[in-house]
């Protein structure tokens, strides 16, 4: 299989050139999503929590479109804007969507533009 775009509306649009996903028929990789809202285009306001929950929405929906959910991601890259003071909270939400066992998973300190949190995610189709 060739690699496929994935595109939906459930998720907010690319800010650069870029995909939302892509699908090389085993593995699905996503970009970096942040806490953007699709519907109105605008990145939440928000403590970690509810910032972490926005980006782990969009990302379902791009795995939804590739016909997956998090069950089938083993890789997850996070990027926190402040690492030390918000990775509790971020840990917490992240419960709340993947169950064990959890991917694998890398958690950095970085600068991001106006928002507290960026992820990405590999799936593997069963």
């Amino acid at each position: 299989m060739a690699h496929k775009e994935i595109r939906t509306a459930d998720a907010p649009v690319p800010g650069g050139t870029y995909s939302q996903g892509i699908d090389t028929g085993d593995f699905v990789y996503t970009a970096g999503v942040g806490p953007n809202d699709p519907a109105t285009g605008v990145n939440i306001d928000g403590d970690i929590a509810a910032q972490t929950r926005q980006v782990l929405v969009n990302l379902q929906a791009i795995l939804a479109e590739a016909g997956l959910d998090f069950s089938h991601v083993v890789k997850v890259t996070t990027h926190l804007e402040h690492l030390k003071r918000d990775f509790a909270g971020y840990d917490e939400v992240y419960r709340e969507f993947f169950t064990a066992p959890y991917p694998v998973r890398t958690t950095v300190g970085s600068d991001l533009m106006n928002i507290l949190v960026e992820i990405d995610v590999v799936a593997r189709r069963p």
